[in-house]
């Protein structure tokens, strides 16, 4: 197969460490914290606080995060998304953009919480290469300038730059001083709550009295290796249930495709905030499942970031963040830099807004483990793409024998309502799934196939990649 992305890039290979994210400067932080002693969650915590600031189209502390932390032999899930104002209406129509598309970011107490239970270092030195790129500034990397050049952003962001030109986002550096000294209150109380609040429908006591959740992971083991997903409102069960469905078929193209049909399906229909979903990866449910009927799926399309990091005590951290679609809501709370999701459309999966909950979550971290031992932490942005593209990437991973890079360099395909995307290098198979009865498009868009990151253990040392659909690199040390 010609793999379009596959220019013989190798894995990154290290033994004292390693982190994959999807901007340079991003990883060298996360690098960076390792080298002063942090750990795991120190380097996840830089390198997502950089890339707020060098991929601002994708994610920002106006968003939502996740993570699964793998430490001396306990794993654990970080549930840090926010919900819809409590004042708001059920009979409110759902909004795509602007003030009422907002729900609380919960990405600043999501980093606060990391860092208190399992950093070494501090939130504060966390933020510290973050801070001096927002206000010192930093070279536009090709394909986020690429990205925001197509969707253009909102105008107090200044124009799209182009490929090389420094880019600066003083308002938004001071925002991140304030959080590096007083935590996450400087965030959620005080001047930045208050302009939050008087750019959208939220008020002050929503963000004031938003915390955390420390949650269990859902799990399935698929061909031998253990997967690991966080439960609703992500949709971490859409990646486990189409596993669960591809182990009982072949691993070949077409049952892919109709395995992410079927899970997709299931997840629009029962995934919901505080959602009991376990029947759907059960063995009897999935034996069922698997003769059932095809439908047409949807799901809203969106843009996040994925990083993830190992130490040199092989704890583990696979962290995602995101504002949803290109710069969220494109409101700017006004003198704060602050870019405000818009997650509150997703709440058209359940028809209408919920108040005080939150919507259908699409970003998913994931985690790997084999004979009770970590195997590594692996995800792909992308919102549509995600769950799908987790089962490709385990896929490859598993079934193939790929390394990371080589896993991630290969093309995907995506299922969008009764169409079946195929990304370059599969543009010859669709042949085959038409002959199955699926409508097939050759897709030349590579932003809707998402990107990813991954690392893995392998003996005594660490071999990662990173997505070449975006501009980032793993690298260890």
């Amino acid at each position: 197969m010609a793999y379009r992305f596959a220019f013989g890039r190798p894995p990154a290979v290290a033994a004292g460490g390693m982190v994959a994210t999807s901007q340079p400067l991003a990883t060298r932080a996360g690098l960076r914290m390792l080298e002063l002693g942090g750990n795991a969650a120190d380097a996840a915590l830089a390198a997502a606080a950089v890339l707020c600031v060098t991929e601002p189209m994708s994610t920002g502390i106006g968003g939502d995060c996740f993570a699964l932390v793998w430490r001396d032999g306990r794993l654990e899930g970080l549930d840090s998304a926010g919900p819809a104002p409590r004042s708001a209406h059920p009979l409110e129509p759902v909004e795509e953009r602007g003030p009422r598309s907002v729900t609380v970011p919960g990405a600043v107490a999501g980093w606060a919480a990391l860092a208190e239970r399992h950093g070494r270092l501090g939130l504060d030195a966390c933020l510290a290469d973050a801070i001096d790129l927002a206000e010192q500034g930093f070279a536009i990397a090709p394909r986020a300038s690429q990205w925001w050049q197509l969707h253009g952003g909102p105008d107090e962001l200044g124009r799209a730059p182009r490929v090389g030109e420094l880019v600066r986002f003083a308002e938004l550096g001071g925002t991140l001083r304030r959080i590096a000294d007083e935590g996450s209150t400087g965030f959620y109380r005080g001047p930045v709550a208050t302009a939050i609040a008087a750019s959208s429908w939220l008020e002050e006591n929503d963000l004031a009295g938003f915390e955390p959740r420390w949650v269990e992971p859902l799990r399935l083991t698929y061909r031998g290796t253990e997967v690991a997903e966080l439960p609703p409102p992500t949709q971490g069960v859409v990646a486990l249930e189409a596993l669960g469905l591809l182990e009982r078929s072949s691993p070949s193209l077409a049952s892919r495709v109709r395995c992410a049909r079927l899970a997709l399906e299931d997840g629009l229909a029962r995934v919901r905030d505080g959602a009991d979903v376990s029947e759907l990866i059960e063995p009897a449910y999935l034996d069922r499942r698997r003769r059932g009927e095809e439908a047409a799926v949807t799901e809203p399309a969106g843009g996040t970031v994925y990083l993830c990091a190992v130490d040199g005590d092989r704890m583990a951290v696979s962290f995602i963040q995101s504002l949803f679609e290109g710069f969220g809501s494109r409101v700017v709370a006004p003198g704060t830099g602050v870019v405000l999701q818009n997650r509150g459309a997703c709440f058209a999966v359940s028809g209408a807004v919920e108040p005080g909950r939150r919507p259908y979550h699409t970003i998913i971290p994931g985690m790997l483990f084999r004979d009770g031992s970590l195997l590594g932490p692996f995800g792909v942005m992308g919102g549509f793409i995600q769950a799908q593209a987790h089962m490709q990437l385990v896929s490859a991973l598993v079934d193939d024998g790929l390394d990371p890079q080589a896993a991630l360099d290969r093309p995907r395909f995506r299922v969008d309502g009764d169409l079946v995307r195929l990304e370059e290098g599969l543009w010859e198979r669709d042949v085959e799934l038409e002959r199955l009865g699926y409508r097939t498009v050759r897709d030349t868009n590579t932003y809707g196939f998402g990107g990813g990151q991954a690392i893995l253990v392998q003996g005594d040392a660490l071999v990662g990649g990173s997505d070449p659909r975006k501009d980032g690199y793993a690298a260890g040390i």
